[in-house]
């Protein structure tokens, strides 16, 4: 029998995470000047692209915050419900407070990205090899990434280069993950 509950969540984050993943580089095309070494991608939030980079990233958050409820109910992790929650809740906080908001918009950044690679490397009980290692391996990117950004240790890519391999990698494994969850069976 098939497990409904699972191959629904990992559609909602294989689509969330896609069209994300879309819509950052769309915005990015119609940023004039924005350079992927030079800006953030929260840029995207409050320029000529916001309303495509903001719409998108809100409603990957929201089928975040569903699969979740989907998943829990599986998976009975708290430790992977909670990290994938603060991840999903982080990226809606940055879309409701941009960087208009500079104090807030970071921490929820941080949040957004740190809880991405935690959950990232949570994940690897709920895979088989070898996408468990590859989830690992990219939440370990994720969360090196970070530490290299916020020591302003940017490695020849820039402030905003480090920060998009950052974002890229917790994206990367959103996307597999809810691939992985969408042939689940039960």
């Amino acid at each position: 029998m098939e497990n409904w509950k699972l191959r629904t969540a990992g559609l909602l984050l294989f689509v969330g995470g896609v069209q994300n993943f879309l819509a950052i580089v769309v915005a990015e095309a119609f940023y004039p000047s924005y350079s992927t070494a030079q800006n953030f991608v929260s840029d995207l939030g409050v320029g000529p692209s916001a309303l495509i980079f903001r719409s998108a990233t809100f409603l990957f958050g929201i089928l975040g915050l569903v699969s979740i409820y989907l998943m829990h109910q599986e998976f009975k992790s708290w430790a992977f419900s909670l990290s994938l929650a603060l991840t999903s809740i982080g990226m809606i906080g940055t879309i409701i407070f941009t960087e208009d908001f500079p104090l807030i918009h970071s921490v929820l950044s941080l949040i957004f990205i740190l809880f991405a690679g935690v959950s990232a490397i949570v994940s690897y009980k709920f895979e088989k090899a070898p996408l468990n290692y590859v989830s690992i391996v990219l939440g370990s990117v994720t969360i090196l990434t970070l530490v290299l950004l916020v020591s302003g240790n940017y490695v020849g890519l820039g402030v905003g280069g480090m920060e998009h391999i950052s974002l890229y990698a917790a994206l990367m494994w959103l996307i597999g993950f809810g691939a992985h969850l969408t042939g689940q069976e039960r």
